[in-house]
């Protein structure tokens, strides 16, 4: 039976992290926090609940993710985020899947009975619903890895995670309490879009300010309409409405800064 390593970057997530460590502690043979500064009870709460903790100056999400798998002691790692919590279901299924792998087939040799990573099925809880429509119903993620076989993308938002092989999917979701609020919402985003803009900038990437301004409309009618948001009834709207505000400001704010003296 394989060991799994459990790897989180924090900052300030005292509201999110006793959830979130609950939740994983039937899977985990050990949790990785790498917290960046945090000011609240965080790094507290993280040590009495057994974690192993490191800190670090916050560089970016990948590099940050990169930075705990590198600590972790096992091959087998799963990543979430302080505000994500694993399922009964996923539990489940993560149990059953290191009962069947070796740990002589966690190095760089094939393991027949193993993908060199997984999929995880998400669900994105707003404004105390579960959202099935609006583009983030049927979200998957790889999150499960063998960290010799693969490791996280270094962009500045929404990093991701690249395997050398082949990535298997399971059923259980992981459940994203993403915001508290609106306010929340608003300040994350606004986070987002600043990283993300720098991102383009350093890419090289413009854009029109005519399609700044046809970006909103448009993104809100995909979201809404094509990708059935209505039906999430009020918190479909919001999250439609915010999640067309998101794409606009990205662009916005790139052209503000390939514009600036």
């Amino acid at each position: 039976m394989a060991e799994l390593s459990v790897v989180i970057i924090t900052r300030n997530e005292e509201l999110n992290i006793l959830r979130c460590l609950e939740s994983v502690k039937p899977v985990a043979g050990e949790v990785v926090v790498v917290d960046s500064g945090s000011t609240d009870r965080t790094v507290a709460l993280c040590r009495e609940a057994g974690c192993r903790v490191f800190e670090r100056e916050f560089d970016g999400y990948g590099l940050q993710k990169q930075y705990a798998g590198d600590q972790a002691v096992n091959d087998w790692v799963l990543s979430i985020d302080a505000d994500e919590v694993l399922s009964a279901e996923l539990q489940q299924e993560i149990r059953s899947l290191m009962k069947k792998i070796s740990p002589a087939g966690s190095d760089m040799s094939p393991d027949p009975l193993t993908h060199a990573g997984y999929r995880l099925p998400f669900a994105l809880k707003f404004m105390g619903r579960i959202l099935k429509h609006g583009g983030v119903g049927h979200e998957f993620h790889l999150r499960l890895f063998n960290r010799k076989r693969g490791g996280f993308t270094t962009v500045p938002v929404h990093e991701g995670i690249e395997i050398k092989g082949t990535a298997g999917t399971l059923k259980g979701r992981v459940i994203h309490y993403s915001y508290r609020d609106i306010s929340h919402h608003i300040e994350k985003m606004n986070t987002y879009t600043t990283q993300a803009a720098e991102g383009y900038e350093k890419q090289g990437r413009h854009f029109s300010k005519g399609y700044a301004a046809l970006k909103f409309p448009g993104s809100f009618i995909t979201i809404y309409f094509l990708k059935l948001g209505f039906l999430d009834g009020y918190p479909g709207f919001m999250w439609s409405f915010l999640a067309a505000v998101y794409s606009t400001l990205k662009v916005a704010k790139t052209i503000e800064l390939n514009t600036r003296p």
